[in-house]
This record gives C-alpha cells, structure tokens and sequence, in this order.
C-alpha cells in the first residue's frame, strides 16, 4: 500500500475501504443465507437422498445386502421349518447368518452363477425342439 500524503488521498482510500467492507458484508449475508437454508432438515433429508439416489455403488450394495438377508431368511425358513427345536433353530440361525455373508459380500459371482444357470436352461429348452425335428 502506498503511502498517503493528503487529506483528499485518505478520504478516497477511506471510502474505498467501506465500499470492500459493505461488499463483503452483502456476500458474508447471502452466504449466511444459503447455509442457514442448507441446514433445514428437509433440505438435508432432500440433498441427502439425492446423493444416494446418485450413487450406483451404494445402491448395488443396498440391494446385495437386501438380496442377502432375504436369502438367508428363505434358506432358515426351507431348513428349519415353521416349528424346531432348539438345536434346529440354532443351526438355521447359523445357516441364515453365513448365508447373508456370501450372499452380500459376492454379489457378483453370484449373478454370474445365476446367469449361467440360467443359460443352461433355456440351451436345453432349445436343444429339445431341434432333436424333435430330426
């Protein structure tokens, strides 16, 4: 900053300042603003479900999670049955668990299973009508 000589430099600089000091007040409000309206709950709720509904890895592994604990649910339902003893129980509680776990943490091998299994029965489905033919 130079140095000021006379009155009229310091009145100059002087109104200078509070011109940059009311501009940043002005921007300082507006910014206020904005977080005071981003820290609403329902705009927190909004940007965060928009967030999630963005990410693809969250929701591939919101829906394994899912796919797991339903399969580990069914497979305790198919082994123990609707009355056990407790010895039973316990083993489907063991069974449903380890089941979740796999299912969950390989969703991907388990859809390339899937889809295999898949192949392999609609190949035969069209293996058979070509057999019929000849």
């Amino acid at each position: 900053m130079q140095k000021i000589t006379s009155s009229t430099e310091l009145k100059n600089t002087i109104q200078l300042l509070e011109e940059e000091q009311s501009l940043k007040g002005k921007l300082l409000k507006e910014q206020v603003l904005i977080t005071y309206e981003s820290l609403k709950p329902a705009n927190l709720l909004k940007s965060t479900l928009k967030d999630l509904s963005s990410s693809p890895y969250l929701i591939e592994n919101v829906v394994g999670s899912v796919v797991g604990i339903a399969t580990g649910y069914a497979s305790k339902r198919l082994v123990v049955g609707a009355s056990a003893g407790i010895i039973k129980k316990l083993f489907g509680t063991v069974l449903q668990f380890g089941i979740t776990n796999l299912v969950a943490r390989h969703p991907d091998a388990i859809k390339s299973v899937g889809h295999y299994i898949i192949q392999q029965i609609f190949r035969k489905k069209d293996k058979d009508p070509e057999s019929r033919d000849k």
